[in-house]
């Protein structure tokens, strides 16, 4: 993969969709249905000619470049009028530091790709977003991604949290947001890029969600 600005906004934009699906499972208990296959379809897909073809094409990304120009701004409302959530941008940055923990212990590395092996086969019988695959996902984060700590906390109605399929379906996202992240360091994406970069990356996803919106209207 090439270091260059499109494609780490392209990952970091996919890491703000999956951490937006986290964030509407918390408060609503449910999740836009093509934001959430497009996340788990990441963490399946491998030997693609580009990050783009992870994610199924640039019209299956919206979500993440509107709110990756929403998080990186300065101001604290959206356009259409709503506050800025902090919760989005602290789980981003908590997956960030979570996958560069992992690259420091190449075992859970190991048992995460076993583990994504294991989905690749199974998809072979079972669709996507089948609870077979949500729950095979979400027992590969809690048995990679937790043990490295500290854990992520999400925030919400407990109402929701409660719920062992939304558990689920949250630590299936949070897995795909770490399949972002990494893709994200192969882009060259580190802390530095993050602060230098910002503007640069909220007018690039500006493009993008207009070519997506252009190819999909």
């Amino acid at each position: 993969m090439e270091k260059n600005t499109d494609n780490r906004t392209i990952a970091l934009s996919a890491l703000f969709q999956c951490v937006e699906g986290v964030r509407q499972i918390a408060h609503n208990g449910t999740v836009d249905q093509e934001l959430f296959q497009t996340c788990l379809n990441s963490v399946a897909t491998e030997n693609t000619d580009t990050i783009l073809d992870i994610y199924g094409g640039i019209e299956h990304l919206k979500t993440g470049f509107q709110v990756l120009t929403f998080q990186l701004g300065t101001g604290q409302m959206t356009p259409d009028g709503k506050q800025k959530n902090l919760e989005t941008t602290r789980y981003a940055i908590n997956l960030l530091h979570l996958e560069k923990k992992l690259d420091a212990h190449p075992e859970l590395f190991e048992t995460l790709l076993k583990g994504i092996e294991d989905v690749q086969r199974q998809l072979k019988h079972f669709s996507i977003t089948d609870e077979t695959i949500i729950n095979r996902m979400a027992e590969i984060y809690s048995d990679t991604i937790s043990q490295l700590g500290p854990r992520i906390m999400v925030k919400g109605d407990q109402n929701h949290l409660g719920k062992k399929d939304n558990a689920a379906k949250i630590r299936a996202l949070l897995l795909a947001g770490i399949r972002a992240a990494l893709l994200w360091r192969q882009a060259g994406g580190n802390r530095w890029k993050l602060l230098l970069e910002r503007g640069k990356m909220q007018r690039t996803a500006n493009d993008f969600l207009d070519l997506a919106n252009d190819s999909n209207p």
